[in-house]
């Protein structure tokens, strides 16, 4: 199991195919395995790296206060011990706005940027509804069949849910080890509630794509078109009639697109 010592904690990490470097940073409460569907297709082009930030899955879980910076200085932590200069980057909500911050904080690291159905945060950001959070927060305390249930109306389109419940629902069993604890959790969604990007978005100047689903009940869609107004140049794509996990009920076409941007933007310097 490799994990390697970054900052003040152990992270655990995985290491697929070869090629320019692509970091995959995963949302609130999910670890690593949230790539499943991504890691087959993009590993046969690039050296991807996933990992489990802090606080959840196979990382530590240290009881002190988290932020958006903390998690993207951990992914250049992480970053540093593999040897790896830039890299293309694509984070995923509370991953998308590690991302952000990675790419202003960090800018000479951050070769593109994929932002998959996140939020710029702050007063500018459009809040999902607050019965949703509430729900989110109730589910991390809830035992793993129950919390399998309740989950998939969040994240998928009802259609979805219909055709494939029983393989999510075994999907999310399968992972249910590595869910965050509810403390851990909590911490987890607090630093998202201080991430505020807008104001320095402007300054980005790496190729963006920004890709969400439609009918997302957690970040509104809205947050996206606001991204694009304030990421210089941004390519922005929507998905339509699907949910914020996107990145299982249209795995195989949202795949296509990001590997089509990659493509276009293949880097010179990243190692």
């Amino acid at each position: 199991m490799p994990e390697v010592r970054v900052n003040d904690i152990q992270l655990y990490y995985e290491v697929h195919g070869q090629g320019e470097p692509l970091v995959l940073i995963m949302g609130l409460g999910t670890n690593a395995h949230g790539w499943d569907l991504q890691i087959p297709t993009f590993s046969r082009e690039f050296r991807v790296v996933a990992f489990d930030n802090r606080g959840c899955g196979r990382s530590d879980k240290p009881a002190s206060s988290y932020s958006i910076r903390m998690f993207a200085d951990d992914t250049v932590g992480l970053m540093d011990a593999l040897g790896i200069a830039s890299a293309h980057v694509y984070g995923v909500s509370m991953g998308g706005m590690i991302a952000q911050e990675l790419a202003l904080s960090y800018p000479q690291r951050v070769w593109t940027l994929v932002l998959g159905a996140t939020s710029c945060g702050g007063p500018q950001a459009i809040d999902g509804p607050p019965e949703n959070l509430a729900l989110m927060v109730s589910i991390s305390r809830l035992g793993p069949e129950e919390a399998a249930e309740k989950t998939l109306p969040l994240l998928y389109s009802g259609e979805f849910i219909d055709q494939k419940r029983q393989k999510l629902i075994a999907r999310a069993l399968a992972q249910a080890e590595l869910r965050s604890p509810p403390e851990a959790f909590a911490r987890q969604l607090q630093a998202i509630m201080r991430h505020d990007a807008y104001d320095r978005l402007p300054q980005l100047r790496c190729p963006t794509l920004i890709i969400l689903g439609s009918e997302d009940k957690i970040i509104p869609a809205e947050n996206s078109s606001i991204l694009a107004g304030r990421i210089p140049g941004a390519e922005l794509v929507v998905l339509p009639k699907a949910g914020h996990g996107y990145v299982v009920e249209r795995a195989e076409e949202s795949n296509a697109i990001v590997l089509d941007f990659l493509r276009r933007h293949r880097s010179v310097t990243g190692s």
